[in-house]
């Protein structure tokens, strides 16, 4: 892990700083982009919109990182997860258009 929390020292103070009160915080996050991975993978429409849902919360965490803290390595998010979006909604109307 050592590796890994060199690309974001800072984080590895905030969550040391929590203590055992981070895997609380990250167990949800966990949980949600597990179930999204499952409504993916069995193209469920409930996936793709849980997965929506949590690409938009990431870029809206991203943009607020960005201007709140000018921490402008964050903005790298923004045109990914976007593009991720058009994707699946894409792919959302196309697997809906084809049932009928």
């Amino acid at each position: 892990m050592d590796s890994l929390w060199r690309l974001n020292p800072e984080a590895h103070v905030s969550f040391q700083s929590i203590g055992n009160a981070a895997f609380l915080l990250l167990l949800p996050v966990g949980i949600g982009c597990a179930l999204a991975a499952i409504g993916l993978w069995r193209r469920k429409a409930w996936g793709i919109w849980l997965a929506i849902i949590i690409l938009s919360v990431n870029i809206a965490a991203d943009l607020l990182n960005a201007v709140a803290r000018h921490d402008y390595r964050a903005l790298i998010g923004l045109p990914i997860g976007g593009a991720m979006i058009f994707y699946l909604a894409r792919y959302r109307k196309a697997a809906t258009s084809s049932l009928r």
